[in-house]
């Protein structure tokens, strides 16, 4: 197939547009300079010109190309990450969310692309109910913290559009492996070996991750499926903030995280951090499974979480499609 990826040179983008070459698929990326076109042929795709927050050289992009398929990958999400203002830190990502996804359904529109995929976030934005661990049935948190409020609302305009053209929504757990906030160097894992990322309250948040890659992988899969819907995209081994941030501390040779109660975390580092330490849900990845065939070659964040991520080499693994 012909796919046309916006976002190709993100952390799953770069994983991505291997993966779609590797399964035999043509890609062509949106890319907004020379040094952009440039990264995107790294990559082994066909650069076209398109700045995703101008409609007309979206819809421009796209006719030029008339894929059969556009993935929306966008984000801008290279900046710190600042808790405290949690929207301020989203505000382009929103952006794109939006905006962004009004131009590609547009353009999808007008030169008749049948088939939409986008990636969304499955930690966070659920509802704060019920059990440890959702599936795509549960809701969205109806009341999410005031300074998440617009971030939550670009989650759901994404989710709501793309779904309702007939397209396919991938609710990816937390990234981790190369190009990610977790990686070694990156800003994340840095605050965990300096004992600057606290255990909030009772850690009793359950947090869902993804390696990139099994991200990735999940993504060729839905496209070759062409089963529109709602997928979270996870591994197998849900975790709470208080099992996973000590492990992952043990894992790069840092100290125990250090406790702090819920209050002075909320002072500290704002509400959302608060809200994500303690009272988050984990995902379900049972649907992606059964209905795309997808199986992670990473199973578990545990022995890769805090190191490249690297798993053995392995075939693409799928599980039988019902």
């Amino acid at each position: 197939m012909n796919i046309l990826v916006a976002g190709a040179t993100g952390a799953i983008g770069k994983q991505l547009v291997p993966a779609l070459r590797a399964a035999g698929h043509d890609v062509t990326a949106f890319a907004r300079s020379a040094r952009g076109e440039e990264a995107v042929r790294a990559l082994g795709a066909t650069p076209v010109r398109a700045d995703a927050l101008d409609r007309g050289e979206v819809v421009a992009a796209v006719r030029a190309v008339r894929p059969d398929v556009i993935v929306h990958q966008l984000t801008a999400l290279s900046g710190p990450f600042d808790l405290r203002h949690f929207d301020r830190t989203f505000a382009q990502t929103n952006r794109l969310r939006t905006e962004g996804t009004d131009h590609l359904l547009a353009a999808a529109w007008e030169v008749g692309v049948q088939r939409v995929g986008a990636g969304s976030y499955a930690g966070w934005p659920a509802a704060r109910t019920g059990g440890p661990v959702t599936t795509e049935e549960h809701p969205l948190d109806p009341t999410p913290a005031p300074s998440m409020r617009e971030t939550h609302a670009a989650i759901r305009y994404l989710e709501e559009e793309v779904r309702t053209a007939g397209g396919i929504v991938l609710r990816y757990g937390a990234f981790y492996g190369p190009g990610t906030g977790l990686a070694p160097g990156a800003e994340q894992l840095e605050l965990i070996e300096r004992r600057r990322f606290p255990i909030v309250g009772d850690g009793a948040g359950v947090w869902s991750f993804v390696h990139v890659a099994d991200a990735a992988d999940a993504t060729v899969a839905a496209i070759e499926a062409d089963r529109p819907g709602l997928y979270n995209v996870v591994d197998d081994d849900p975790a709470r903030v208080a099992d996973w941030l000590p492990a992952v501390a043990r894992a790069v040779g840092a100290g125990p995280p250090r406790r702090v109660p819920r209050l002075v975390g909320r002072l500290l580092a704002g509400e959302a951090a608060a809200v994500m330490m303690t009272e988050v849900r984990g995902a379900s990845n049972a649907k992606a499974k059964a209905e795309l065939g997808w199986v992670p070659r990473h199973p578990s964040w545990r022995g890769h979480l805090g190191t490249d991520g690297t798993a053995p080499p392995v075939e693409r693994r799928t599980a039988a499609v019902s």
